[in-house]
């Protein structure tokens, strides 16, 4: 057999043995022959000796030079004047460290690649280079060509063609003489993250001398194996043009141009992960020494009639002479076994030796083997051999180290006789020339004499192998197979590029041949016209009247809302969870709560069927109306237009407007809808295409803060790259609506698609819905043979159109049955056209079907549509079923008669309605041309019974293009019906609610009952709502009423009597049939080793490469979101996809946040998904602009209140002395308290019975009114707009989180001891403050002076006491406060500092001290009160010591309550009274602060809002309790402290003392303020649990108190808590003569407690000169003292009378100071006392209870 082997034979049987296996691996299903090679043998051929050295990549011999004699001293030349010379740097002064250059991006020129330089003075770097890899050694130390040519990095300075020139450039600073071998050191490449980084050590030597590590060899494979930068689109190449000079000339070579060179190589790392099977074609390839030459023979396409593809494989192709263009040149077998020896890094150190990578003998034995076993019509995929070279390197390599042996590698020798044993098992199928061939030219000249001689007539592949001994192993795969070759050619065009090679064999006639040949054979068309047969057809009736046809059914038409289902409602709250996660995160990257509308533009592809559709889904959805507040009626169709826009040249106006929009309207979201996102994703510098990478991923749409862009696609994959700019968390999968035969959602429909369209495939009861046509194929296939220069496309269109035309004859009857038509068109052709023709003729209505023909060339469909509309003419059946040519770029036209016909069905009376899309040709017969280059979303309707697509290009096997075409035939049945890929001969499936579904949301309707059916045209209700028939004058409601949307019905058989002659009604619960070619029906219905169909494995969309061919397939068990994972790793985009420079932009992550990624099957109900979503988005928006504030009309308001009005209703201010002679309300009118017990006052009388008991939790459900934030409003911490940043700590000039910690120490009477406070104050807020020093001990809070006033600012300083409400509590100031200056603290608890620090950095903290921990609100008011006393005395020194007035510093703080949101003032000036507008808390203390005398009232504030407006007599001012907001004098109140122990009703106790003691209280009520509901924290929630457990118990108020010294549940709850919640709850019991008894209330002295609803309370203060109600002739039920001081004496206690058997109780906080309080009162006297009467709170003695005790009057 020609060459002997190396090795000795294992047994004398070896050639049988050997054939045998190689026959049952080729017999088997697996494609990886097992390694039986290797184990034939006793010893195989020896390797090259080895020198043994120590490998040292900083070896500095210069073994393989050009000179072996010793260096000698070099004297570098001096660089040139003012150049730069410092080490990294070249001459230009630009750096070129490896460390500088790591992340910049680098533009190659082809051929081209980077090299590190080892520089000897910068030993621990390299320099960055590029270098021509021809003058580089290959992997192995060889076949590096002589010279160099290099280009600097730093300054780009290209064509250096001497090393000593460049190293002098590069400013080495030699003291030898410069060497390539001994400088150019490493291989540089870019890793996963885009990084530059160092590779395997460039090997200069061969086998002999230095062997390199196959670690190494896979890191020098994965750096020559990254993308480019920059590819060119696949073009249909030729070997054509001259060769002389495309190789570099002999060294010192002057005349030569490296440009001229680097124009003419090939692109061979463009082609390293090409598409599925289509391959990138090159001009030439790198070719051998120009003597070895092969010259193409003359006439070889004539003669043979094909044009051979050469694969080049291994080693250099030589020269191709002659006439080059019937030779089609690939570099994609190579690229392939490239890739292929680049192993990843998880396996290059995997086991306990190195994991060494297919062999080249290895990788052409296994070609041959995968040739072999390909069937006579299958087409060579570079996908499938890249499995078997992984599968293969996975099964010998991995478990040789698992096993720890050792097999013998395949040598050269070896090889081409093992290939040709291989080969001859498929016959002449696979030649193997390895034989007696010294080169390549020498095979290929073989190879073409044999094609010549017609030797190869019955071969489909050439291989030929050169095994030539000392030189690397050589070889090529020539494609010699009619149809391989031809698919192959076909397959170098992109879309684009064959579509116009179709268009220009049409124009320039060159098909005509073909037709003319087809009518020939035929030899029917000529006697079209003569044998017509005389008697009309049965057709010929269809003729009559649209009217006529109308009276033989009747009709119904009704249109309503209908709601969306269940499963689009869940994909609608999934994108907004995803929405409104954005906004939660830290990133604030979305600020949901600045906007308060929603607006959006729906952007499609440049389609007007599909624009059309859209803007009809848009318009019945509601969303409109919903987004802008009108009515149905005010929304025309044409309004809706302006909401969607076709992605063409015009598309650019309407982004730039809604940009510009965005930009003025930052309080509007614009959510920019990208609906079928797959379709264009070219990148904007490609060739003027890209719109919408121009567009959508402008700078100005990034940026945009308002902007959000949402990706729908059923064909996510090209969007999921490792380039990506789509977060996988912003990724949002259409969910499974069945799990188990379980509908998960309630869904009534079930989806049928591409996965039910295969499983069709398997079940043998019935024809599948999808098959080919094999009477086709093989006429199509003679007629490729024949016509071997015409592009399949046009062969495939002309037979297809052909056999339509002899079947509509056959079909007609006009046609004399002489003629035996039959055998001129095919069965399946046959069936469609007798439907298409049969179904309207059986229907009394005339319904029909459609049947749709998938024909992507224009041109061709052109022809299509006119070819068959003559044919249909001359057999006059122009009535019977209409032909329609589907442009994208064209609106739908369809025949007037056609148009009445629709319209009569629907009973549209609309003179004007035509049909804009294909769902509105529902039940209409006709036959759809389907053209361009990919579907761009038309939806079809459920009438659509046949989905032709046998002349669709089998040419792109990407997965996006497959299930694209697929997608057509999509459809919903009903979830209850049969399968329907399994329906009896006769089946009826009627459910008229299995609907056919399209990519704008077709919804289910519930018309059918009983099964009972009509073949009525109609929308189904789901109400009952009529709506009347459409006039004339009102076009925006008579159009496209019918069409399937998410709001309107969708056309269906509806009735109540059986109606079986209609074949339309029984077939539209079936999904459409579909016809492919046989090439992608053998691909789409086989399997993958993972169980997938094997079209999951292909390359997912041409724009995108595999980013290694050693990747895992995909899983059967992945899930979407795994899947959209695996393409995010293993694809990287081509240079013309958008995302290919999202690498570049500097970005951290990569990601948009404002992006989103909607995917689903195609016509699922995505556009009623996302449209749906709109609609909660904006409902979302609306409810975060309101707030539930508390909406309560004042109470204990009566007719004796009304009076003279003491003030002007328009006064702006007080009157100082109007306001000393108006009397103190002492009644109680917020509503909030309610519950408490009223305070006594002459002359009024309250209802018991409207004041209830209340629940510890009753004020969570109290009135409310849910109200819109006003542009004054306060805010939480999930606000952050962009003018809220510097306010929040965005302050450019002061880091975030900078702040101090200060202490401030005063003493205070009252506590007996200093008080600490701690201030945290952030470096943007320390002017407000005056320190001993920068950074020093802080002294006081700066207070300004009584006559300082400035428009922008606010003197009274702002507390406000908070617990709980770190996220919640409204301190967001800024735009309540209209951008004022002011100054603001939150009074936090010590324990809750830390959170508070962090949800408001910018924020001023004032800490109380740690005994405050469990303190109530009264504490907090106490110390900010003491506190700020305290301040004013430090500020009044620091004047005095700065020669300034005293008395003149401001003595008012503002203490507010956390809930305030929003304030009003009441504008007097309305024609309609009083009315309240919302205006900024600026314009409310800017206007109290200017009041007059102000320095005179001891506490103003203003009322609570309601809704109910001012209750009472409309007085602007009032003297009485005041609450939640508050303007305290510090100064003229500062012998009234609030009560630091109180938990409830504090503001009660010091508005009463503070009136007792004179001073003025005044209530602005021309304001009001909002308080917002805030269920989280606050002071009022403290809960009771016992001392034992921290869980809360219940534990009632009988047991907040126990008797002293008892072994009692001692409670983890404050003692006054307790002891306020006791006295509460117990009024009955402890004060049973006060219940209702108004006219004889309880004394209280000195203090106010809440003894219930049903007691009144009289309140006194002791305080000499105190003001107090008269009490003369007032019976007590009760007396209270409260921690009783030294101004309460028995003296006191004498002026009152009480009530025989009142009650008394005395509070203290011992036993002792209790004995003392009742012997010092001498209260013994009037009041009996006994021992069981002693009680304490249920508090352990170390939490220190309170003591009281109670007695009854004498």
């Amino acid at each position: 057999m020609g060459n002997s082997y190396a090795g000795q034979l294992r047994t004398t049987r070896f050639e049988e043995v050997l054939h045998n296996s190689i026959e049952a691996a080729l017999r088997s299903n697996a494609v990886v022959p097992r390694p039986v090679f290797s184990q034939l043998y006793l010893e195989t051929e020896q390797p090259l000796a080895h020198d043994g050295r120590t490998e040292n990549d900083d070896e500095d011999d210069e073994v393989g030079s050009e000179s072996n004699s010793p260096p000698i001293p070099y004297q570098m030349k001096p660089p040139p004047e003012g150049c730069c010379t410092i080490d990294g740097f070249c001459q230009a002064g630009r750096d070129l460290r490896l460390s500088s250059l790591a992340s910049d991006p680098s533009d190659l020129p082809p051929g081209f690649m980077l090299v590190g330089v080892k520089s000897p003075s910068l030993p621990e770097t390299l320099l960055v280079c590029a270098v021509d890899r021809r003058f580089l050694p290959d992997e192995r130390g060889h076949n590096a060509l002589l010279g160099f040519l290099g280009n600097c990095m730093g300054c780009g300075e290209k064509g250096f063609r001497y090393f000593t020139e460049f190293s002098n450039h590069i400013n080495l600073k030699l003291n030898t003489q410069p060497k390539k071998q001994k400088h150019l050191k490493y291989h540089l490449y870019r890793n996963n993250q885009g990084v530059l980084v160092k590779g395997a050590p460039i090997c200069w030597r061969g086998h002999g001398k230095r062997r390199i590590m196959f670690g190494d060899l896979g890191i020098f494979l994965e750096s020559i194996t990254q993308p480019p930068l920059k590819q060119s689109r696949p073009g249909r190449p030729s070997a054509k043009g001259s060769h002389a000079n495309a190789g570099p000339p002999k060294k010192r070579h002057k005349g030569w141009s490296p440009e001229s060179s680097a124009n003419t190589l090939p692109e061979t790392l463009s082609t390293l992960s090409a598409p599925l099977s289509s391959l990138q074609g090159i001009p030439l390839t790198l070719l051998s020494p120009p003597e070895l030459s092969v010259t193409i023979p003359d006439q070889l396409l004539h003669t043979c009639r094909l044009q051979p593809v050469i694969f080049k494989g291994h080693g250099p192709l030589p020269q191709l002479t002659g006439n080059a263009n019937e030779v089609l040149l690939s570099s994609l077998l190579q690229s392939c076994y490239l890739s292929s020896k680049t192993l990843p890094r998880v396996y290059q150190h995997y086991g306990p030796s190195p994991i060494q990578p297919l062999s080249t003998e290895m990788q052409i034995l296994l070609t041959v083997y995968y040739l072999v076993q390909l069937g006579p019509d299958q087409v060579p995929l570079i996908e499938d051999l890249e499995q078997i070279f992984m599968r293969s390197w996975r099964e010998s390599h991995l478990s040789e180290i698992r096993q720890y042996q050792h097999q013998q590698p395949l040598t050269p020798s070896q090889l081409p006789w093992l290939a040709q044993l291989a080969a001859s098992s498929c016959g002449e199928g696979v030649v193997v020339l390895g034989e007696n061939i010294g080169s390549l030219a020498q095979g290929l000249q073989q190879m073409f004499n044999r094609l010549m001689e017609g030797r190869l007539e019955n071969t489909n592949y050439v291989v030929i192998i050169v095994t030539t001994p000392g030189q690397e192993t050589q070889s090529c795969v020539v494609v010699t197979g009619k149809h391989q070759c031809r698919a192959l050619a076909e397959s170098m065009y992109s879309p684009k590029e064959g579509l116009k090679e179709i268009n220009h064999q049409l124009a320039t006639g060159v098909a005509q041949e073909l037709i003319h040949y087809c009518n020939s054979q035929q030899g029917v068309f000529p006697f079209l016209h003569a044998h017509l047969c005389v008697e009309p057809s049965p057709l010929s009736s269809s003729q009559e009247s649209a009217e006529e046809r109308s009276l033989k059914t009747t009709h119904k038409y009704s249109v309503e809302w209908r709601e969306v289902r269940p499963i689009q409602l869940a994909v609608a709250r999934k994108l907004l969870s995803h929405v409104c996660a954005i906004a939660d995160s830290s990133t604030q990257n979305l600020d949901l709560g600045s906007f308060d509308r929603v607006s959006f533009l729906i952007l499609v592809p440049s389609s007007e069927v599909t624009f059309q559709q859209t803007v009809l889904q848009l318009w019945k959805s509601g969303v409109l109306q919903e987004l802008g507040g009108l009515d149905q009626k005010c929304v025309s169709q044409r309004e809706a237009e302006r909401y969607v826009v076709k992605m063409d040249q015009s598309a650019q106006a309407r982004i730039d407007s809604l940009i510009q929009e965005a930009q003025s309207n930052s309080y509007t979201l614009y959510i920019l809808v990208h609906d079928h996102a797959h379709c264009d994703i070219n990148s904007s510098s490609d060739s003027g295409l890209g719109l919408v990478d121009q567009l959508l991923n402008s700078r100005q749409v990034r940026d945009a803060p308002n902007i959000l862009i949402l990706h729908v696609t059923s064909f996510p994959f090209a969007l999921q790259t490792q380039y990506t700019r789509i977060s996988p968390y912003n990724e949002i999968h259409w969910p499974s609506a069945f799990s188990n035969d379980v509908d998960l959602y309630h869904e009534k429909t079930r989806y049928f698609g591409v996965s039910e369209l295969l499983e069709s495939t398997r079940s043998g009861s019935s024809l599948p819905l999808m098959r080919h046509d094999s009477s086709f194929e093989s006429m199509a296939s003679a007629l490729e043979e024949r016509f071997p220069k015409l592009h399949s496309a046009v062969i495939r269109t002309t037979v297809l159109i052909q056999h339509y035309c002899v079947a509509l004859m056959a079909a007609s009857g006009r046609i004399s049955s002489s003629h035996n038509l039959h055998k001129h068109t095919s069965v399946e052709t046959l069936e469609i056209v007798q439907s298409l023709l049969t179904a309207s003729q059986q229907c009394p209505a005339h319904h029909g079907h459609m049947v749709l023909l998938r024909i992507p060339s224009l041109a061709l469909a052109e022809w299509a549509h006119r070819r068959l509309s003559r044919v249909r003419r001359q057999l006059g059946l122009e009535e019977s079923f209409e032909i329609i040519l589907g442009n994208p770029n064209q609106a739908l036209n369809i025949a007037p008669n056609f148009t009445e016909q629709i319209k009569t069905w629907l009973k549209i009376q609309d003179a004007d309605w035509v049909p804009q899309t294909y769902l509105e040709l529902e039940a209409l017969p006709c036959i759809l041309i389907l053209s361009g280059a990919e579907p761009l979303g038309e939806s079809l309707p459920r009438s659509l019974k046949y989905c032709d697509l046998r002349v669709i290009s089998c040419s792109y096997l990407q997965r996006t293009t497959l299930e694209q075409e697929l997608g057509l035939a999509a459809y919903l049945v009903r979830a209850e019906s049969r399968p329907p890929h399994n329906p009896g001969p006769g089946s009826d499936l009627l459910e008229s609610d299995a609907e056919k579904l399209s990519s704008t949301d077709n919804e289910d309707e519930d018309g059918q009952e009983n099964g009972e059916k009509r073949c009525t045209l109609t929308p189904q209700s789901l109400s009952q709502i009529q709506i009347p028939h459409p006039q004339p004058h009102a076009p925006a409601q008579s159009r496209r009423q019918h069409s399937k949307s998410t709001s309107s019905g969708s056309l269906s058989p509806q009735g109540s009597s059986p109606h079986q002659s209609c074949s339309w009604a029984r077939g539209v619960s079936r999904p459409p049939s579909v016809l492919l070619p046989r090439a992608l029906y053998d691909i789409i219905t086989a399997s993958d080793s993972s169980g997938l169909p094997r079209c999951t494995s292909f390359l997912p969309h041409m724009s995108v490469a595999w980013a290694s061919s050693f990747r895992p397939l995909l899983s059967k068990m992945m899930t979407c979101t795994e899947q959209s994972l695996y393409y995010r790793q293993w694809t990287v985009p081509r240079s013309y996809h958008m995302d290919s420079s999202n690498r570049t932009e500097g970005r951290s992550d990569n990601f948009h946040p404002r992006r989103l990624l909607l995917s689903g099957p195609p016509q699922v109900g995505k556009t009623g998904a996302y449209l749906h979503f709109l609609g909660i988005l904006s409902r979302m928006l609306i409810r975060l602009m309101e707030v539930d504030i508390y909406d309560e009309e004042d109470i204990n308001y009566s007719t004796q209140t009304e009076g003279v009005l003491y003030h002007p209703p328009n006064a702006s201010w007080p009157n100082l002395d109007i306001m000393r002679t108006m009397p103190f309300d002492y009644t109680i009118h917020d509503p909030k308290y309610d519950d408490i017990s009223s305070v006594y006052c002459p002359g009024s009388t309250p209802s018991f019975e409207g004041n209830p008991v209340r629940q510890e939790d009753v004020y969570l459900r109290r009135r409310t009114s849910r109200i819109k934030l006003s542009k004054y409003a306060a805010y939480n911490t999930y606000h952050h707009c962009e003018q809220c940043h510097q306010y929040l700590g965005f302050n450019p000039r002061y880091q975030m989180y900078e702040s101090t910690l200060h202490a401030f120490t005063f003493t205070h009477l009252l506590l007996g001891e200093e008080i600490q406070l701690y201030f945290i104050i952030p470096k943007s807020k320390e002017h407000y403050f005056s320190f001993s020093q920068p950074g020093g001990q802080l002294e006081s809070m700066r207070l300004p002076l009584t006559s300082d006033w400035s428009p922008d600012c606010i003197k009274s300083p702002i507390f406000t006491p908070t617990t709980g409400r770190h996220e919640h509590g409204l301190f967001n100031l800024y735009h309540a406060m209209d951008g004022a200056s002011h100054l603001h603290i939150l009074v936090v608890k010590e324990y809750e500092m830390a959170v508070y620090k962090k949800y408001w950095p910018n924020h001023i903290m004032l800490v109380l001290p740690t005994v405050f921990n469990g303190a109530g609100i009264g504490a907090a008011h106490f110390l900010i009160k003491e506190l700020s006393y305290h301040n004013l005395k430090l500020e009044r020194s620091r004047r005095l010591e700065g020669g300034g007035p005293t008395v003149d510093v401001w003595p008012f703080v503002i203490l507010t309550d956390d809930s305030c949101v929003m304030w009003n003032a009441v504008d007097l000036d309305a024609r309609n009274g009083s009315v309240e507008h919302a205006v900024s808390l600026k314009q409310i203390l800017q206007h109290m602060e200017a009041c007059p005398d102000l320095a005179h009232y001891g506490l103003c504030g203003i009322r609570k809002w309601s809704s109910c407006g001012l209750t009472g007599q409309g007085e602007p001012f009032s003297r009485g309790h005041l609450h939640d907001f508050l303007l305290l004098n510090v100064d003229r109140s500062q012998n009234v402290q609030y009560d630091q122990n109180r938990f409830t009703c504090h503001d009660v106790d010091f508005t009463l003392r503070l009136h007792s003691a004179g001073l003025l209280v005044c209530r602005f009520n021309s304001f009001s303020v909002m308080k917002k509901q805030i269920a989280i924290g606050g002071y009022r929630t403290f809960i009771i649990k016992t001392k034992t457990t921290d869980v809360p118990t219940s534990v009632g108020p009988s047991q907040y108190i126990c008797a002293p010294d008892s072994k009692h549940l001692f409670l983890a709850t404050p003692a006054q808590l307790l002891l306020e919640k006791y006295l509460q709850h117990t009024r009955q019991k402890l004060f049973p003569l006060s219940t209702k008894n108004y006219t004889h209330p309880v004394l209280s002295v000195d203090c106010y407690l809440n003894l219930g609803p049903e007691v009144t309370v009289c309140f006194v203060s002791s305080r000499p000169h105190s003001v107090n109600i008269s009490t003369t002739g007032l019976l007590f039920s009760g007396l209270l003292l409260c921690f009783a001081d030294s101004f309460v004496t028995p003296g006191f206690l004498k002026k009152f009378t009480f009530l025989k058997g009142a009650t008394l109780c005395v509070i203290s906080a011992d036993r002792s100071s209790l004995r003392q309080t009742v012997g010092r009162l001498e209260l013994e006297e009037e009041w009996r006392f006994r021992l069981s009467d002693e009680f304490q709170t249920a508090n352990a003695k170390e939490d220190r209870p309170l003591f009281f005790l109670t007695g009854k009057h004498i």
